[in-house]
């Protein structure tokens, strides 16, 4: 069974999430906190194999959260479970290494499929969310990157963006796994991209991906 750590300074929220996951087959609620503060002290002494983190919380919100995730913990999974669906917001908190996003009103059944997917190594975006990219995102003028991408990368970034496995691009572009994953590494690199999650909101400011064929994470 994987242990989570619910961040939320909601009596309610965290009560509701430790009620769900009780009895639970593959998750048990570990430990809670209601600020990123006390949570450090948590992770300071324990491992979870996944955070849930609120955007709002006092002392320590869950953007100063991510920062300190990311500078002292950068393997740690989280999930970013908040009410806010504004692009802006979205992106800080991915670009800081979150590896998933849901809003408030999800249903358990999303809760738990964006954990078992985080879980399993890939990022998990919900519809709303992945809507809120698409709608807010303000056209901007192409910047001009310091290394160009190639046709074949951004062929690649596209079927990232859209959660294809490095086998699934392998075989969609006849190439082999290694060969995608070596692809990936030079993406992140010419991008600057922390993480595959960083990828996809590149991907996404920069019209790489079609709009209207979201991934197949996104539900």
């Amino acid at each position: 069974m994987k242990s989570i750590l619910i961040i939320d300074d909601h009596d309610l929220i965290r009560d509701a999430i430790k009620y769900y996951f009780k009895g639970d087959q593959d998750f048990y609620v570990a430990g809670e906190a209601s600020n990123g503060y006390l949570a450090l002290d948590l992770l300071a002494k324990s491992a979870y194999d996944v955070v849930i983190c609120d955007m709002d919380m006092p002392e320590m919100n869950g953007i100063e959260f991510m920062e300190a995730i990311s500078k002292n913990y950068p393997n740690q999974k989280v999930l970013v479970l908040s009410m806010h669906d504004n692009a802006s917001a979205i992106n800080k908190m991915i670009s800081l290494g979150a590896h998933g996003y849901i809003l408030k009103n999800a249903s358990k059944v999303d809760l738990k499929s964006a954990l078992i997917q985080i879980i399993g190594g890939s990022n998990y975006f919900s519809k709303e969310v992945y809507k809120a990219i698409i709608n807010r995102i303000v056209p901007k003028q192409r910047l001009t990157l310091e290394k160009e991408l190639s046709s074949r990368e951004k062929e690649i970034l596209n079927l990232i963006a859209k959660e294809y496995s490095n086998h699934e691009i392998g075989d969609k572009l006849g190439i082999h796994a290694r060969t995608v994953e070596s692809h990936k590494r030079n993406i992140l690199e010419k991008t600057g991209c922390k993480n595959i999650a960083g990828l996809v909101m590149y991907a996404v400011e920069r019209d790489l991906i079609s709009k209207g064929l979201p991934g197949r994470n996104f539900k």
